[in-house]
């Protein structure tokens, strides 16, 4: 048996309510509705039985899948590799210089132009290095048992799901994710096929969406 990968963004944090570049782990923790997102999430799926529940090394995203995995009565375990995008200088910055400066970097990332970085950060090639090779991981590991749901970060999630996918780099950058909304990957030979991708909506309101 094979199952779809269930990539997560973590829920609402303090960080994300007041626009802070927050990619640093451990990061920021949940808010209250960050909270009661996980546990909705996991409440619109009852019986849910994955083969693994997963989360990025940050806190906000553990504290998610922890949440998460007591809905369905489920442990989760921590992977490396699937962190937040480093944003190197902006970190910990909301004033709308910074944010209109990681706005370009994400236009350039999604464009294609894999070395372009902030002074300190990562490129969208080196988050694909690593994003990558932990997905390929799970997809050896866990995927043969049925469904994994990886609590990562939305920024990652868009890049590393659209190389994936093969997803046009317009719609991976015009369709943020919201908290605790999900892209779904379901393998196809040696590639992945688009299920899902969040509520397909735009919004500028979080950066990091």
């Amino acid at each position: 048996m094979t199952g779809t990968l269930h990539l997560i963004r973590h829920g609402q944090t303090t960080a994300n309510v007041e626009k802070i570049l927050d990619t640093r782990p451990p990061g920021a923790a949940l808010t209250a509705e960050g909270r009661d997102q996980a546990r909705r999430f996991a409440a619109d799926r009852p019986g849910v039985r994955p083969a693994a529940l997963l989360s990025s090394v940050a806190r906000r995203a553990q504290q998610t899948a922890d949440l998460i995995g007591k809905g369905w009565g489920v442990p989760y375990r921590v992977v490396d590799g699937v962190h937040e995008i480093q944003v190197g200088d902006l970190e910990g910055r909301n004033d709308e210089a910074a944010l209109e400066r990681f706005r370009e970097f994400v236009r350039r990332w999604h464009d294609g132009d894999g070395a372009a970085r902030s002074e300190g950060g990562e490129s969208v090639d080196d988050l694909l290095e690593r994003y990558i090779a932990a997905v390929d991981r799970i997809r050896e590991d866990d995927l043969p048992g049925g469904d994994v749901y990886l609590v990562s970060h939305g920024a990652a999630i868009r890049l590393a799901a659209a190389r994936l996918a093969g997803v046009p780099a317009d719609f991976a950058f015009d369709n943020h994710l919201a908290n605790a909304s999900e892209v779904v990957l379901a393998p196809e030979g040696d590639r992945w096929r688009l299920v899902s991708w969040g509520e397909t909506t735009r919004s500028d309101a979080d950066p990091m969406g």
